[in-house]
């Protein structure tokens, strides 16, 4: 662990992409779908295949499962971990449902069989209209190995995390907050976008490694314009804007010359072109009309990108800077998104037991439901499953404990399991006798819309909204446009160009791939 790199996808929970990836009796344990008879019930206001009762769990049938996108707000999430849906809040999106959001009762266990009514009252919220059966169905499924061939790789050829639980039941800013800070501030959804770049202000990792004088990098694929790892923490780390945070052709020549810093944080490209694995959101947008906001196959797409990371780490060869033998990758995932997953999460410590109820009125004291975890590293025997409960807060307290960074961030990440471990070879791994990663192709429209400036995903139009209202009130930043950028992808992502040129130059900077 002299050098360890992060990856962080988008939306999706561990059944969905590794829960075929062993049969029963391949390991001592895992905790994935196969033998076991999974299903959810179909509500009895639903308008299309109520008398068939329930939904079993079954292989996706395209890489594009579920589109369009489910809820993932805090709200739906409730629903689906707890079947809850309050009478007022049926065929609402997030932002119109009202207290108690579907919460459920103080201590109740989630007993995830709420996907299918949520993603029915959501569907006819995003397509104008009850959804059918074989629509809604796709809430229940999930990818075999086949179909995910660079992840199930890694995970079977090295450390597969089958109970790494994301931190706040909602969305992506909360969770990626806690990835990098232990806490949110008390924030629970992305919305608005304001909320985390003017008051979220707790210390994150990347000072408290500067503290103790080690390096950092956030890497951004490009053609990415803006850090949301730099906006969710944007108070924080502002001024190291111009010089940590750099487009993802750095991290491929830090790796080759071995100067790679202590710590690699490694984002998609989540304004636009869905290489992050996040599900389709073009139908999520405007009621019954399908927009080119985010093109298909973010699966593929995100599969590509992952075999160039693992390729990169697994081709250093330098022997005295960072190499394969001495530089940890560990994938994982912000939330899961509204995809399915069988396994009740737990109770967990709040970061903060004296802080009022945040946002929502939520406590903090449960945690949202599984996401896929992987570690790549040359000092850990293949095969290798490990069920302790992690969560997101685990790899701060893994930090903290091998690099003496000191006191916890939190509540949470004082109470986490750190992974090293798992790291029990007595000699490491030859690299040369590391898999090879063969992705599946990704269709040419993906990158095409990408390069057009015509695709952007669903989290790149929140961060847009939060940028567009930041720049209104500070002088210094351009103008914006006179438009709201919501209105129209290409305005959006022009804006977001000019303001990342400001904000994040040497992102700027990078080239179009």
């Amino acid at each position: 662990m002299d050098h360890v790199v992060v990856v962080l996808f988008e939306n999706r929970s561990f059944d969905n992409l590794l829960g075929r990836l062993y049969q029963p009796g391949e390991v001592p344990a895992f905790e994935g779908v196969a033998g076991k008879q999974l299903s959810n019930p179909i509500p009895a206001w639903a308008e299309h295949g109520a008398e068939r009762e329930i939904v079993p769990y079954q292989l996706a049938a395209t890489m594009d499962s579920p589109d369009p996108d489910p809820g993932e707000e805090y709200q739906h999430t409730n629903t689906q971990l707890f079947n809850r849906l309050d009478d007022a809040n049926r065929f609402k999106d997030a932002t119109e449902m009202v207290a108690p959001f579907n919460a459920p009762s103080a201590g109740q266990v989630p007993t995830m069989d709420g996907f299918v009514t949520d993603y029915i009252s959501f569907l006819t919220v995003e397509l104008g209209r009850q959804p059918t059966y074989d629509e809604y169905s796709q809430i229940m499924t999930g990818f075999g190995p086949g179909q995910v061939p660079v992840l199930s790789t890694l995970a079977r050829s090295f450390a597969v995390f089958d109970h790494w639980f994301s931190e706040v039941p909602s969305q992506t800013m909360p969770n990626r907050s806690f990835w990098t800070a232990g806490s949110s501030s008390g924030f629970v959804v992305n919305r608005p976008m304001t909320n985390f770049m003017r008051h979220n202000r707790v210390e994150t990792i990347f000072e408290r490694l500067e503290q103790h004088g080690r390096t950092w990098k956030v890497y951004v694929l490009e053609p990415d314009p803006v850090s949301f790892t730099g906006v969710i923490h944007f108070e924080r780390l502002r001024d190291r804007f111009s010089t940590n945070f750099v487009p993802f052709a750095e991290f491929e020549r830090d790796a080759a010359q071995g100067t790679l810093p202590d710590f690699s944080l490694i984002e998609p490209n989540l304004l636009a072109g869905h290489c992050d694995y996040h599900p389709a959101f073009g139908r999520a947008l405007l009621v019954g009309v399908d927009i080119l906001m985010d093109p298909p196959s973010s699966v593929s797409a995100g599969e590509a990108f992952l075999a160039r990371i693992y390729r990169a780490i697994a081709g250093s060869r330098s022997p005295g800077g960072s190499n394969a033998l001495n530089t940890l990758l560990l994938v994982g995932f912000d939330e899961p998104g509204g995809t399915y997953d069988h396994l009740p999460p737990g109770a967990v410590p709040p970061p903060d037991p004296t802080a009022p109820p945040g946002q929502l009125d939520f406590r903090f004291d449960r945690s949202g439901y599984r996401v896929p975890a992987v570690m790549v590293s040359a000092w850990v025997e293949p095969s290798t499953v490990c069920s302790e409960e992690m969560r997101h807060t685990s790899l701060l307290a893994t930090l903290r404990q091998v690099w003496g960074l000191g006191s916890p961030f939190s509540g949470r990440d004082a109470a986490a399991h750190t992974f090293s471990h798992l790291l029990s070879r007595s000699s490491p791994r030859d690299p040369e006798s590391w898999p090879q990663v063969d992705p599946l192709p990704v269709p040419a429209y993906q990158p095409d819309h990408l390069e057009l400036g015509h695709a952007m995903g669903t989290i790149g139009r929140h961060v847009c909204e939060g940028l567009y209202e930041h720049a209104r009130h500070a002088r210094e930043l351009p103008d914006p446009p006179s438009n709201d950028p919501d209105v129209s992808p290409k305005l959006a992502v022009d804006f977001a160009a000019a303001l990342g040129r400001h904000l994040f130059p040497r992102l700027a900077a990078a080239p179009r791939r």
